[in-house]
């Protein structure tokens, strides 16, 4: 038996990285996962591989800046799967460069992307959640805004910092109707830290130098197995937090 048999997920960018290494992790652990995201071709292969190593997961293609969309896919997944019990909110458009450079018409994408995305989606589970008894939500951050040095991330770090406000505020608001709400800041080998890693290999062993573990984490077996822990019931009193997943590397204060 798994620790989350007979739950629902609902993980958003779940067709690749950080979000399939969640869906992977929670889906060996008996829930049964939505995999949404914008490519379906990258949807169908996630959840064939679920499916072959006997998880049950299904594929719903879903834009997160349209908030409609969302709407949609979690009417789908109730449909197609019985409900909602945990909501990942990985997917997010990160706006990097320095602040001169960060124009208005990138900013709003990145926050229609992001907090506002994950907050539509929040509101979207939480009559459901309510009406099950209760359910667990992780919000993806950053570690961005207590780099030692953030030239260049501020716009990447405000958009994660309101998600971690929003965070904060559901769980106050929601604990009374059994839902927590949790935040995540990863390190991990997702695509778009592969391609740093391949293209700019002297600033990536710098980086990795600075993780006290030494090493970028895995998307399953570091974020994923972590995140599955979080969500299930071993970690029930656990809410309002920010769980840095980075092998020690930022400091928080």
């Amino acid at each position: 038996m798994g620790t989350l048999d007979g739950k629902v997920a609902f993980i958003t960018g779940a067709g690749q990285g950080v979000g399939q290494g969640v869906a992977f992790a929670l889906a060996r652990e008996g829930a049964a996962v939505a995999v949404t995201g914008r490519t379906e071709s990258k949807l169908v292969d996630t959840v064939e591989q679920i499916r072959g190593f006997g998880g049950v997961a299904e594929p719903i293609a879903c834009d997160i800046s349209d908030t409609e969309q969302i709407t949609a896919a979690v009417e789908q997944t109730v449909e197609r799967l019985g409900g909602v019990d945990i909501l990942v909110n990985n997917a997010s458009l990160n706006p990097l460069g320095p602040v001169l450079d960060l124009t208005p018409e990138l900013m709003t994408k990145a926050y229609a992307s992001g907090p506002i995305a994950s907050l539509h989606a929040m509101q979207a589970v939480h009559p459901i959640m309510k009406h099950r008894g209760g359910g667990s939500i992780v919000n993806m951050v950053s570690s961005a805004a207590v780099r030692w040095d953030m030239s260049g991330y501020g716009g990447y770090a405000s958009v994660k910092e309101a998600l971690r406000s929003l965070t904060r505020a559901a769980a106050a608001e929601w604990g009374v109707d059994g839902i927590r709400v949790n935040a995540v800041a990863p390190h991990a080998m997702s695509p778009g830290l592969q391609w740093w890693t391949e293209n700019r290999p002297e600033e990536a062993a710098a980086f990795v130098k600075s993780i006290p573990l030494r090493r970028i984490g895995d998307c399953e077996e570091d974020i994923g197995r972590a995140v599955a822990w979080i969500v299930g019931d071993d970690a029930r009193y656990l809410t309002g937090a920010t769980v840095p997943l980075d092998g020690g590397q930022a400091r928080w204060s």
